[in-house]
């Protein structure tokens, strides 16, 4: 892995150079963006004609499914997945992106495209990453269109991702089958919040957004440690609605602060406050930016290592999808919190750094936008590659950035 690193000073006075040309900039990395995009529009038919596998170790439920979206490269060869895979939205919202920067009418009917292989999965119970799946897909498009549709397939998926939360327990179920934990909860979890929130501004029920709530006020109380890393798994027992343990499965150990899941935290109590408006969401997101920005162990280029306590930094891999998350996080963050214009450079910097540091070159990579991510690590699993979730991300705190520095809604 080759990754230029840019130290945290000059990281820094690039933000400025990089805001006060931020339209002309932004302009090139759309370009370059369309040009990779199209490079994987073009893989996809090849990919599902030699038969492209769904992702290492198979989603459950999808053998023999279409493959619909692609996921990662293995072995340079472009994986794609079927729509249960939690992955699988990504894509289609990143064309959306591309429509809502461009205005396009071309992305748009990709959008659209790659966005309806999601629909089935609206009534697909068996999983929690309904907010994943459909949200960044149908969600994304909805914001864009206000097609009625994607609305009505917005509030039957919120429906289906209700079905999953225990009332004893406070929180919604992330993984079945399972044999390691009775009732896992991942702080990923804390993500398909938004698709819940949303269904209650669409329709007024106010019972998704209580779910929510209760998840995010459980969560809070159980997946964090005194300094506000998050353990990546806490398993429930449902009679008592007590904690029975509490691991990790993409992180170093147990007891280490596995970086997306960081990612995650801070971006989910981050949009908590969005809809809320409760300020213990916005204190908690404040405290998990100043445990990743402030690690010993944050890097200078400010793209985090797999692990905070990975044993082998500064020879660990790098995780450039953790890296976005948290740029679009601090984004956000940056609009309510009296740190804004703290972490407004700091998400600058990333972007900055990725954009030098972590990009493709184009027409290479099967047209993913960034390298040099890691999906899991103790599993020997997309390690130092590109991944979908990475590149959506991406395109999404770029797009932040924009409003922002144009005074414009971010929502």
């Amino acid at each position: 892995m080759k990754i230029r690193v840019i130290s945290s000073a000059v990281a820094l006075i690039s933000c400025f150079s990089y805001s006060n040309a931020q339209t002309a900039d932004l302009n090139k990395i759309f370009a370059d963006a369309e040009k990779q995009t199209k490079v994987m529009l073009a893989e996809i038919p090849k990919a599902k004609t030699t038969g492209s596998a769904a992702t290492v170790g198979v989603t459950p439920g999808s053998a023999g499914q279409e493959l619909v979206s692609p996921r990662t490269l293995d072995s340079s060869k472009l994986r794609l997945v079927s729509s249960r895979d939690w992955t699988s939205g990504f894509f289609p919202g990143e064309l959306w992106f591309l429509y809502e920067f461009t205005g396009k009418k071309e992305w748009k009917t990709e959008a659209e495209k790659y966005t309806a292989s999601i629909e089935r999965e609206k009534t697909n119970a068996g999983t929690h990453d309904m907010g994943f799946k459909v949200y960044c897909s149908f969600g994304t498009g909805y914001r864009l269109t206000k097609d009625a549709h994607y609305k009505e397939v917005i509030i039957e998926s919120a429906k289906t991702l209700s079905t999953r939360f225990n009332k004893v327990a406070g929180v919604i179920k992330s993984w079945d089958n399972r044999t390691k934990w009775k009732y896992p909860v991942i702080i990923d979890n804390m993500m398909n919040l938004e698709l819940l929130f949303a269904a209650t501004k669409l329709t007024g029920d106010s019972s998704f957004y209580k779910i929510a709530v209760s998840h995010a006020n459980t969560t809070m109380k159980n997946h964090f440690r005194e300094d506000y890393s998050s353990y990546h798994v806490v398993d429930y027992d449902t009679v008592s609605g007590k904690v029975t343990q509490r691991t990790t499965h993409q992180g170093y150990a147990n007891e280490s602060a596995w970086s997306r899941g960081q990612a995650w935290g801070l971006y989910g109590y981050t949009m908590c406050y969005r809809f809320t408006k409760d300020k213990k969401y916005l204190q908690q997101a404040e405290k998990i930016a100043a445990y990743m920005t402030k690690h010993k162990n944050f890097p200078k280029d400010f793209v985090p290592y797999y692990d905070y306590d990975a044993p082998g930094i500064p020879n660990e891999p790098r995780d450039a999808s953790a890296a976005a998350v948290m740029a679009s996080a601090l984004y956000e963050l940056s609009l309510y919190s009296k740190n804004g214009v703290a972490y407004k450079k700091i998400a600058d910097a990333v972007i900055v750094n990725l954009t030098k540091s972590y990009r493709s070159a184009i027409g290479e990579n099967r047209g993913f936008l960034l390298l040099h991510s890691t999906g899991s690590k103790p599993s020997n699993s997309e390690v130092d590659v590109p991944l979908c979730y990475a590149d959506y991300y991406y395109l999404e705190a770029l797009l932040r950035s924009k409003k922002l520095k144009e005074k414009k809604q971010l929502f």
